[in-house]
């Protein structure tokens, strides 16, 4: 029902305040959308992928064919991923020139020298890039376990900062993008949408 007369055609446009019953049920009005995800290890940040299994088939959401990710995750890499409909949101995030801060807990290989942590904290030059990375924060937990937060996204960059320094990583969860952290209690492959609070302080 449309307006409270029965619609047949599929193709009808309405404007917001149309008032629209579906199988008796009144609709909401079709806004943006914002999901926090815990991606597990073995799932792409893709809207399709042919081998391997991506993170929006962890949604149990009918539409996804208008979502994206807000900051990609590799298929080995665990931890917090935004997904949105909002392209100027997610703008907001992954653009450069914002500098929005992404920290990650990084499993090593090898202990890290002093040596190794402190050309990450001055910025490293990564292999077949003519600029340094932008110093970074770090926090080592253990010998081979840190906190680093960065505030670039270049290609696969946590590892090749890691082997720019002669380590190697073996695992790597991101725990914060912005000033949104991963909930504590949400599982791997659980989501959950963010309250407009959150939308809001990501970004800031």
């Amino acid at each position: 029902m449309v307006d409270g007369e029965t619609e047949k055609s599929t193709s009808r446009r309405v404007v917001p305040e149309t008032r629209v019953i579906l199988d008796g049920n009144e609709t909401g009005q079709p806004g943006p959308r914002y999901f926090m995800l815990h991606k597990p290890q073995g799932y792409v940040c893709s809207t399709g992928d042919p081998q391997h299994p991506t993170v929006l088939d962890l949604l149990d959401e009918e539409i996804t064919g208008d979502l994206h990710f807000a900051g990609r995750l590799d298929i080995d890499a665990t931890g917090l991923v935004l997904i949105t409909s909002d392209g100027q949101w997610s703008h907001r995030i992954v653009a450069p020139g914002r500098k929005c801060r992404k920290r990650y807990r990084v499993t090593l290989a090898d202990p890290l020298t002093a040596s190794g942590a402190e050309k990450l904290r001055q910025g490293v030059l990564l292999r077949n890039e003519p600029q340094p990375t932008q110093p970074a924060m770090l926090e080592i937990l253990a010998e081979r376990s840190c906190l680093l937060t960065i505030t670039e996204g270049r290609y696969h960059q946590v590892k090749r900062m890691f082997a720019a320094v002669g380590n190697r990583v073996i695992g790597l969860h991101r725990a914060s993008i912005g000033n949104l952290e991963l909930d504590d209690d949400l599982a791997p492959g659980a989501y959950r949408r963010l309250s407009l609070q959150e939308i809001e302080v990501v970004t800031r």
